[in-house]
């Protein structure tokens, strides 16, 4: 009886432990994260790009380190019109810091934090400076109005 008890406690341990193991490797699925990666869509100037609206505030080397806002979108990857590309990605930037060349075009962008945005771009490069918080910089631009 104790005989017959223990090789049954014992098959039932080898079945679960071979469930545990999960499927053999020829009959595993493919997962989304094993994908290979696509480039995003392209972006060229007069294309709107839409996403969050997010701050930062960075110290202005310009203006003895003076606290600047900047202002960046995220959206889903893009790529840029050549020779920028990807930007060194393997999908393009998601992150996209807008550059703004007046107080007008900071008081816009104040309002609008946290919030979806459409912006026109005209003109749109890699970062490449120290301090670009952004993978990517919208230099000019035109908010969109939804």
């Amino acid at each position: 009886m104790g005989l017959t008890f223990a090789s049954i406690l014992l098959a039932s341990f080898a079945a679960s432990a071979g469930r545990a193991q999960g499927p053999e490797p020829a009959q595993e699925e493919a997962r989304p994260e094993d994908a290979p990666l696509k480039a995003g869509t392209p972006i060229n100037a007069g294309d709107v790009l839409s996403g969050e609206l997010n701050t930062m505030h960075v110290r202005d080397p310009k203006q003895q380190g003076k606290r600047i806002a900047t202002y960046q979108i995220t959206t889903e990857p893009r790529r840029l019109p050549a020779p920028s590309g990807l930007c060194n990605l393997e999908t393009g930037p998601e992150t996209f810091q807008l550059i703004t060349t007046s107080s007008a075009q900071a008081s816009q962008l104040r309002s609008l934090v946290g919030k979806e945005i459409s912006v026109k771009v005209d003109e749109v490069t890699c970062a490449q400076d120290a301090g670009q918080m952004s993978e990517a910089v919208i230099t000019k631009w035109s908010l969109v109005r939804h």
